[in-house]
C-alpha cells in the first residue's frame, strides 16, 4: 500500500473535443478555443475537486471480520512513517460503556522483536484503504504483537471535539500531599484471565532527579502513565510553529506540560488530520476533559525491548499545535494553535547563601499544574540538598493569577528526620491546587516565584505545657499565658501572652487552646475549606488567610454555640439572630454552625522553628 493510497482520490474532469477549423495562432481554432476555455474550465474543475477532496473514509465498524488484513502506519526511527501489517482476530463488543475494541495480530518491521510498543497508541489502521481505528491497547506480558485497535468512529464522537473549558474540581483537602488522587484512574477490561489495558503513555522527564521519579513513580502508573528519563529537554517555549505538512497519521507527538530546565513531554501518535483537527493516542492521556496543552512533532531515537511492555524512546522537534480534549478514547487539538505558558522560577539556598535557581514554564491545567510544580519544587530540592535525615525545609514565595485581587502568598517550614522534601514541595502546590481548581476560570496561573532554604538541622519546637498566671479572673482584668516550647537535646524556651477579658464578659469558663497551625487551620477554615467559594477574592483571601505554621496560635473560646458566615467567626449570637442563622446553614449560604465560639486569637513567635503540638487550659470569668 502506498503512502496515499488511503486518501480519495479527486474525480475526473469531462473531456472536451471540437472538430472545428484549426488556425494556429489566431485563437478562433483548435489552439485557441483549448487556450480560452478548455483550460480554465479544467483548472477551475481540478481546484474544487481539491479543495473539496473528502478526508479518508473510514471502515465501519459493523463490517470488520476476522482473517482481514490491514495495514498500520507508524514511526520506528526518525520521522519517518513506516508500514505494518495488521491480521484482524475479531471484535470485542460492549468492552466499555458503549464501547467496541477490534482485536488484531501485528507484524512486520521490528515488531516481531519488541511486541506492542509504548509510543505506539495512536498509530492508524488502515482496510482497503479505508481508516479502522488507531492501536490503543495491549495485554501486559503478552509473547505476540496482539493489540485492542479503537475504532475511529468512538475517536472522533463529538465528546471528543466540543470545545469548552474545564469544569469546576473538587477542591483540595488541606494539607493532603497526594495531588493525583482527583485524577481519573484507567479501568483495565478483562479478556480471558489476562487484562487488556490502555498501552501506557511513555511521559518524558527531562532535568529531574532519578529519585523525583522514584518518589513520584508509584502515584503516576496508576493513571497510566509510565516516566522514564527524557533524552532531550524539549521544546523551548519560545520555538516557532512547524509547518502543518510535516505531520501526517503515522507521526509520533509529544504533548508538551514542562519547558525549560525541567521538561516534561507525553509521547504518542497521531491517528487522523481533518482539516486543522488532529485526532491521536486511540485512549486518554489524563482524561481531564477540556484543556489546553501544547504539543509537538517528535523523532523516535531508538527502540527498546522489554520483557514487560517495549517502548519508543524519542525527542521533540518543533510545535504543531494545541491539544483541547483529553477524552476517554482519543486527546484531539488543532493544528497552527499556541498555548501560553506560565513562567516558574525556583530558588534554592542554603541557608542565606544562594546554590541554583530553576527557570521553567508550564501548562495552565487545574490538575496537572499542581503536580508538575510540586515534582519540580522537589526536583530542585533533592538536586541540591539531601532528602534524607534531619533537615528543614522553609517554602516561601508568590504565585500569581490573572484577575485575583492579590497573589497567593506560600510561607511555611517544614522539619523532618525523612520525607521533608514531599511535604515541602506539597505546602508550594497545594495552593496552587486550592486555587485552580475552585471552579473560577478567571483565575489562570500567569507566573510564580518559589524560595526554598534548606537547614542541615531540625528546626521543631513542640508545645510542651501552658500555664496562667491565674485560675480566677473578673471581667476587665488580664491573665498572663506562659507557653513551653520545647526543642531536641532538651532545649526549652517560654514565651508570654496577655489576654485581656472583656468588660462586661459574661460569668463562666474561658478555654485557652494553643495550638500549631494544623490544628488552628482547621478550626478555622473547616467550612470554608470543606464549602465551594462564592468569588475568586474569597478563593485568594482564604488561602492568604492560612496560619504559616512557624508560630502558635492561642484560641480563646468558650462552649457556647456559635456560626461561622463565609469563614468569619459570629461567636455566641443573640437567640433572635441564631434562630435566623440556624435556618440558612447551607453551602450557598456559606452558615455553618459551629460546637463552639471563638472570642479571641493571638499569636506566639516560634523564632524560625516549626511549631507542633496543642495544649489547653481554662480559667473561670467571676461575676
Amino acid at each position: 500500500m502506498s503512502p496515499t493510497s488511503y486518501q480519495t482520490a479527486p474525480p475526473r474532469s469531462h473531456i472536451v473535443t471540437y472538430s472545428g477549423p484549426t488556425v494556429n495562432g489566431s485563437g478562433t481554432g483548435y489552439n485557441g478555443f483549448v487556450l480560452r476555455f478548455v483550460v480554465p474550465v479544467v483548472l477551475a474543475l481540478s481546484a474544487a475537486a481539491v479543495a473539496q477532496t473528502p478526508s479518508p473514509a473510514f471502515f465501519p465498524l459493523k463490517d470488520i471480520r476476522p482473517g482481514m488484513r490491514g495495514v498500520g502506519r507508524t514511526v520506528f526511527s526518525g520521522t519517518r512513517v513506516e508500514n505494518f501489517q495488521v491480521e484482524i482476530l475479531g471484535v470485542l463488543e460492549n468492552f466499555g460503556p458503549k464501547e467496541s475494541l477490534i482485536l488484531g495480530r501485528l507484524s512486520g518491521g521490528p515488531l516481531e522483536h519488541t511486541g506492542v510498543m509504548q509510543g505506539m497508541s495512536g498509530s492508524p489502521v488502515y482496510i482497503n484503504g479505508r481508516l479502522a481505528g488507531a492501536v490503543a491497547l495491549a495485554f501486559p506480558y503478552s509473547k505476540d504483537p496482539i493489540a485492542g485497535i479503537r475504532p475511529i468512529e468512538e475517536m472522533v464522537r463529538p465528546a471528543n471535539t466540543a470545545s469548552g473549558k474545564p469544569g469546576r474540581q473538587p477542591l483540595v483537602a488541606a494539607l493532603e500531599p497526594d495531588l493525583t488522587r482527583n485524577f481519573p484512574r484507567p479501568e483495565p477490561a478483562s479478556s480471558g484471565n489476562e487484562r487488556m489495558v490502555d498501552i501506557a503513555t511513555p511521559v518524558s522527564f527531562g532535568g529531574f532527579s532519578s529519585a523525583t521519579l522514584d518518589a513520584f513513580a508509584s502515584r503516576l502508573r496508576p493513571l497510566g502513565l509510565e516516566p522514564r528519563q527524557a533524552v532531550g529537554g524539549g521544546v523551548k517555549a519560545d520555538a516557532g510553529m512547524g509547518n502543518p505538512r510535516d505531520l501526517q497519521p503515522g507521526s509520533m507527538i509529544s504533548v508538551q506540560l514542562l519547558s525549560g530546565d525541567f521538561s516534561v513531554a507525553a509521547d504518542g501518535t497521531v491517528t487522523y488530520i481533518d482539516g486543522n483537527r488532529v485526532y491521536a493516542f486511540g485512549h486518554r492521556f489524563m482524561d481531564i476533559g477540556s484543556t489546553a496543552l501544547p504539543f509537538a512533532r517528535s523523532q523516535v531515537i531508538t527502540l527498546v525491548p522489554s520483557f514487560n511492555t517495549a517502548f519508543k524512546l524519542s525527542s521533540a522537534l518543533e510545535w504543531m499545535g494545541a491539544i483541547y480534549q483529553d477524552r476517554d478514547t482519543a486527546i484531539s487539538g488543532e493544528l497552527g494553535k499556541t498555548v501560553p505558558l506560565a513562567p516558574v522560577t525556583i530558588s534554592v539556598s542554603r541557608g542565606a547563601t544562594p546554590v541554583e535557581t530553576y527557570r521553567i514554564r508550564m501548562v495552565n491545567d487545574p490538575l496537572l499544574s499542581p503536580l508538575l510544580l510540586q515534582m519540580a519544587i522537589y526536583s530542585s530540592i533533592d538536586a541540591t540538598e539531601r532528602t534524607t535525615g534531619a533537615a528543614a525545609l522553609r517554602i516561601s514565595g508568590e504565585v500569581d493569577f490573572q484577575n485575583a485581587p492579590a497573589p497567593v502568598r506560600i510561607d511555611n517550614m517544614f522539619s523532618a528526620d525523612n520525607g521533608s522534601a514531599m511535604i515541602a514541595s506539597a505546602s508550594a502546590a497545594i495552593p496552587v491546587a486550592y486555587v485552580m481548581q475552585s471552579g473560577f476560570e478567571s483565575l489562570r496561573l500567569t507566573k510564580a516565584a518559589i524560595q526554598i532554604q534548606a537547614f542541615d538541622t531540625k528546626k521543631q519546637l513542640n508545645i510542651e505545657s501552658v500555664t496562667a498566671s491565674r485560675h480566677e479572673v473578673h471581667a476587665g482584668e488580664k491573665v498572663q499565658l506562659y507557653v513551653t516550647l520545647a526543642g531536641d537535646d532538651g532545649a526549652e524556651t517560654t514565651r508570654q501572652v496577655t489576654y485581656n477579658v472583656p468588660i462586661g464578659a459574661t460569668p463562666g469558663t474561658l478555654y485557652f487552646t494553643v495550638s500549631d497551625a494544623n490544628t488552628a487551620n482547621l478550626s478555622d477554615f473547616r467550612q470554608i475549606l470543606s464549602a465551594s467559594p462564592h468569588s475568586p477574592a474569597q478563593v485568594i483571601t482564604t488561602v492568604n488567610d492560612l496560619h504559616p505554621n512557624t508560630r502558635a496560635y492561642v484560641r480563646v473560646w468558650r462552649t457556647d454555640p456559635a456560626f461561622q458566615l463565609e469563614g468569619a467567626d459570629l461567636p455566641d449570637p443573640p437567640a433572635s439572630v441564631a434562630l435566623v442563622l440556624a435556618g440558612s446553614q447551607s453551602s450557598l449560604a456559606g452558615v455553618t454552625q459551629v460546637r463552639n465560639s471563638k472570642i479571641a486569637e493571638m499569636q506566639v513567635d516560634g523564632g524560625g522553628m516549626v511549631i507542633s503540638g496543642v495544649k489547653t487550659i481554662q480559667v473561670e470569668v467571676k461575676e
